[in-house]
């Protein structure tokens, strides 16, 4: 246990912006949770608070939950937090939450996967009764991808073509994302890599010709899902 919570030290969020209002947010999810729930956990700073304000209410009341999560992090935080965890293969989430890199105020459109968890997240959120997305007020846009790019998640062997077919589709700019401490791209827990792209217009089947493109596994572009956004 003690080696667990020395690496569990080292990958918590550090900095963590607009705290005050994201553990706000965070209480508000943790009210929800009633037990015997399976419930998505997201990715990325807003969830980690969330997910520590959930092991608080478990203890509290003394609740059996069951957490389906959605990249190594937040695994390794359910297991520190006593939270029993499952793939998507063996439970069904009852509800999911996540967080999200920009949000279109007018139709909730959303961009996720600066962490690169963009695949689990979207299985989770197709497969949940309903997500909640819980961002800061810094998150809501006018316009989506003006200053949040687009990951896209990439079959390494596909990349060339994959870019190809990008700016055919209206992409102005296609970037493989370098790894910040390692020499060469991020690769994700799915081991593939990750373009991350900007168009000149986010049209309502833009989602839809990413994924039509061989070699594109998912794209961090969430549109038309059942979703309700807490802030």
């Amino acid at each position: 246990m003690e080696w667990m919570s020395s690496s569990m030290r080292e990958i918590e969020p550090k900095n963590i912006t607009n705290q005050e209002q994201k553990e706000k947010i965070a209480k508000q999810i943790a009210e929800k949770v009633k037990d015997g729930d399976v419930i998505g956990f997201g990715s990325g700073s807003t969830s980690y608070l969330a997910i520590k304000e959930i092991a608080k209410k478990i203890e509290q009341e003394e609740l059996n939950i069951t957490a389906i999560p959605t990249s190594y992090e937040i695994k390794a935080l359910c297991y520190e937090l006593k939270i029993p965890t499952a793939s998507i293969l063996e439970k069904r989430p009852d509800w999911a939450f996540d967080g999200a890199d920009e949000v279109d105020k007018n139709n909730n459109w959303i961009i996720k996967g600066r962490g690169a968890a963009m695949f689990k997240e979207k299985l989770n959120m197709v497969n949940a009764g309903i997500t909640y997305i819980l961002v800061d007020d810094s998150k809501f846009v006018d316009k989506l991808n003006e200053k949040m790019p687009i990951p896209i998640e990439v079959y390494p062997e596909a990349v060339s073509s994959v870019k190809e077919a990008l700016l055919d589709l209206g992409a102005t700019e296609c970037v493989l994302r370098k790894a910040e401490k390692k020499d060469g791209p991020v690769f994700t827990e799915n081991n593939n890599v990750i373009l991350d792209t900007k168009f000149t217009e986010i049209y309502e089947t833009l989602e839809e010709d990413i994924k039509s493109i061989t070699g594109v596994i998912e794209s961090g572009l969430f549109m038309e899902y059942p979703v309700e956004v807490l802030h």
